[in-house]
């Protein structure tokens, strides 16, 4: 961007330029094509011989063009060149600090788009303050934007093995594949299945046939937007109460509930004590809203009898702090000596 300094000196040559062509004319009777086309040469120094012959006046006004002319010529195309070198040179340093950071990244998610959905699924995950996200967009206004919002990103398409690969795709926890093609959803989700077989996958599908395609290639949940916008719209319909209080409990930032599943592992407090025993409701003010079995079965609303068993993921609706409280239950009880 063009600073104060580089505006004063283009404003100064173009003064320079209109004081040589009227001087000329004034000096010398050159037409005013003759007199703007000797102007130019002289700043330039092209060498072209003169274009009417010049009188000692005209010699010593040519004189004055050169001095202050080159000078301020000089001087503008220096530090025209000094910025666009030092641009250059800042968006080298930054590109290359950001993909060092992005390579000492662990257990990461990687977002592939950046659209309308994309935007929102990167937002909710920021949101929750301690999760890294990197994003993979090869629309240039995009990365703008990403760079504003102080992203991590990878400039390129990302059904291309290496972006996913500079995306850090064998380290990360899970990928979200949001582009407008299903088509180039389905070789995201296959490309990155091979590249990390332990990944969590979610896909972005228009339709059931993708659905069917997005599972068999390997994606672990595929997500609909049309579908699910419409049945959340008959759910405030038929229940604007209930959908009133998912979105309050949810997504409301004012308030501090938070859902959280909690994964219980072997030797942990939890493992094989029953939910009363646990604690959690007294201790921690947290509700267990259902209990995911290792075997996939879901226990909604499970009764305080209920036996907690490693392998299990516990389902939370409560604060934060106490969300991370009970995550450290969860996990296995250091052995002393």
């Amino acid at each position: 961007m063009l600073q104060k300094r580089h505006i004063t000196a283009l404003l100064f040559l173009l003064a320079i330029v209109f004081i040589g062509t009227w001087g000329y004319v004034l000096l010398e009777g050159a037409n005013v094509l003759d007199a703007f086309y000797m102007t130019i040469i002289t700043l330039t120094t092209v060498g072209f011989k003169e274009v009417f012959p010049l009188d000692q006046g005209g010699r010593i006004f040519t004189i004055f063009i050169i001095f202050f002319g080159m000078g301020t010529v000089l001087y503008l195309a220096g530090s025209l060149t000094q910025m666009i070198i030092e641009g250059e040179l800042r968006k080298i340093l930054g590109r290359r600090k950001l993909e060092n950071k992005i390579k000492s990244l662990r257990n990461h998610i990687i977002v592939c788009g950046y659209g309308r959905i994309g935007e929102v699924v990167c937002q909710e995950i920021r949101a929750q303050g301690d999760i890294d996200i990197v994003i993979i967009e090869k629309d240039p206004q995009t990365l703008t934007r990403l760079e504003e919002a102080n992203f991590l990103y990878i400039p390129g398409d990302a059904t291309e093995d290496d972006c996913l690969i500079r995306a850090g795709i064998e380290r990360a926890r899970g990928l979200i594949s949001v582009l407008n093609s299903d088509a180039n959803n389905v070789y995201i989700t296959l490309t990155a299945r091979n590249l990390n077989p332990d990944i969590l996958i979610v896909a972005r599908s228009s339709s059931p046939i993708s659905e069917r395609k997005l599972l068999q290639a390997g994606a672990n949940k595929v997500i609909s937007p049309h579908y699910l916008g419409g049945k959340r719209m008959a759910q405030i319909l038929l229940r604007p109460t209930v959908a009133e209080f998912i979105d309050f409990a949810l997504h409301d930032p004012n308030i501090e509930l938070n859902l959280g599943e909690i994964p219980v592992k072997q030797k942990s407090v939890l493992d094989g004590v029953t939910l009363m025993e646990s604690g959690i409701r007294q201790q921690l003010d947290l509700i267990i809203v259902a209990i995911k079995k290792e075997s996939g079965e879901m226990l909604f609303n499970p009764g305080s009898d209920t036996v907690i068993e490693a392998g299990d993921t516990l389902i939370a609706l409560g604060r934060k702090p106490n969300l991370k409280e009970l995550e450290k239950l969860g996990e296995p009880v250091a052995q002393e000596g």
